[in-house]
């Protein structure tokens, strides 16, 4: 069996390599001039770490790709042999060359838990993408489920798809988008991940493959390592442009996964916007390749830029709805604390996750769902997700800036909407950044847990989460790490804070 899971055609590995910009290779020391085997393996090795060419991922034949580079055969097989020996490339007789990380490459070994609040006093949280509530909508919220509490005290409490009332609402709410939904197609459940879950216990098995665009979320990254599936990854279109379609044509044609998961609205971490275009390419292939594509739109309520139009729904393009299974929740759009998720899918899926749900939570907090259900019954949820879009886009100007001004050489496109941005970090270590960060006191996620096997070691991800004097001083604190980082005396610093 072979030991890698997608593939990277010749003329691709070129075009990315030909995008490389001159900054991102490993300059040459003075008075000497790089071999052309070592730029090209320096530049293989940035990609495979940036993830934009994915671990496991076959790589071309000698011939086809000195071919593609129009170089000579030797100077691949020298930039191979190189990477060989680096850790970044494996290789069996018989089955080819595929991308690899060293040993003691930093790998995600973990999601990414919120800070505890007692914390938050000596400690900058740039970990979790989340905000406070927006009040006094949960108030009102917790207030009008109190009000209709009492006729459901009367029941065992256990809905398993979710309070009928809520279910009908969420349904409009996907009607009023124009596409059509009834209440059996609906299954509340507790917050996203608990989607995410429910979804991968029944559509998956161990040891099945599941596509993921890469960089992906951390979490679900995590808890899809622990369900025993085999991620594949995806890379990322440049910037902000959304997914690579050839890219997802050739991995779901090569690999077969059984599932897909992605983020269409303001990806997590990168905040790209997948257009129209992108997302009934995908949903066609999916169906070819017989993929249930799983759509992630938890941040679909975010765009920030006022005026801001947002395309269609995923699911839009997949009329019969054999191929696309939406999933939201209340957690970002406006309280991470109220823990309401939902899928939305065929009748006969959601009688699936319905029944294997006895063996998982039983249901979802009926005060919890009733206050979602005022929320969306009674104009709060729209003017809740305002103020909760005002509030993140003077988060995100003010981050930018205070980021701009301290660390001017890290390199961002800065998202239309969302909760994250995705820094490189100039050439540094992600990871060191993080560990230096924690003993200064701002915590920020490194790249590596959003990436599969150690890859995006050059980038952290920070959250919209921050504004005025505590967007500064984080940026500052950032800015000192990275400096520690940079003259390789991270390790020598004390915890000068204790979370």
């Amino acid at each position: 069996m072979s030991e890698w899971t997608s593939a990277v055609g010749a003329p691709q590995l070129a075009r990315l390599l030909g995008s490389q910009r001159a900054t991102d290779a490993v300059p040459a020391p003075p008075g000497r001039r790089v071999s052309a085997y070592r730029a090209l393996a320096d530049g293989i090795r940035l990609l495979i770490l940036e993830g934009r060419v994915p671990v496991a991922a076959r790589v071309p034949a000698e011939r086809e790709l000195a071919a593609a580079l129009a170089v000579s055969r030797t100077t691949v097989a020298a930039a191979y042999e190189a990477l060989r020996g680096e850790g970044f490339l494996a290789s069996r007789r018989g089955s080819g060359s595929w991308t690899a990380v060293p040993a003691g490459n930093p790998l995600p070994t973990r999601g990414l838990e919120p800070l505890p609040p007692e914390a938050t006093g000596s400690v900058i949280d740039l970990g979790c993408a989340a905000l406070p509530a927006p009040e006094p909508w949960l108030t009102r919220a917790v207030a009008g489920a109190m009000e209709a509490l009492p006729p459901y005290a009367h029941t065992h409490g256990d809905y398993p798809a979710g309070l009928p009332a809520l279910r009908q609402a969420l349904a409009d709410r996907y009607s009023a988008r124009s596409i059509p939904t009834r209440p059996e197609q609906i299954m509340v459940t507790t917050g996203a991940m608990g989607a995410v879950a429910a979804i991968c216990r029944l559509m998956v098995r161990p040891g099945e493959r599941v596509a993921v665009e890469s960089p992906s979320y951390a979490n679900v990254l995590q808890l899809m390592r622990e369900a025993g599936t085999r991620l594949v990854p995806v890379a990322m279109a440049e910037g902000l442009r959304g997914w690579d379609i050839a890219g997802w044509r050739q991995v779901l044609r090569d690999a077969a996964p059984r599932m897909a998961y992605v983020v269409a609205d303001f990806h997590n971490p990168t905040g790209a916007l997948a257009p129209d275009d992108q997302r009934r390419e995908l949903v066609a292939a999916a169906r070819s390749a017989g993929t249930v594509l799983v759509v992630d739109e938890t941040m679909t309520d975010l765009p920030l830029e006022p005026g801001a139009s947002m395309p269609a729904p995923v699911c839009s393009y997949d009329p019969a709805g054999s191929s696309v299974i939406t999933l939201g929740s209340a957690s970002k759009a406006f309280w991470g604390g109220l823990r309401i998720g939902w899928v939305r899918a065929t009748p006969d899926v959601i009688r699936s996750l319905v029944a294997a749900r006895a063996y998982a939570d039983l249901g979802t907090p009926v005060i919890d769902q009733l206050a979602v259900n005022w929320l969306l019954g009674n104009g709060g949820w729209e003017e809740a997700v305002a103020l909760r879009r005002a509030s993140a886009l003077e988060n995100r100007d003010a981050l930018v800036a205070a980021v701009q001004r301290h660390l001017p050489d890290w390199e961002f496109t800065v998202p239309r909407g969302g909760l994250t941005l995705w820094v490189r970090t100039g050439g540094l270590s992600g990871s060191r950044i993080a560990q230096a960060g924690e003993r200064l006191g701002v915590r920020v996620p490194s790249g590596p847990r959003f990436g599969i096997d150690g890859a995006f070691e050059g980038y952290v991800r920070l959250p919209f989460t921050v504004r005025g004097a505590v967007a500064e001083e984080a940026a500052t604190r950032l800015a000192a790490a990275a400096r520690l980082v940079a003259d390789g005396a991270e390790a020598e610093v004390p915890r000068l804070f204790v979370a």
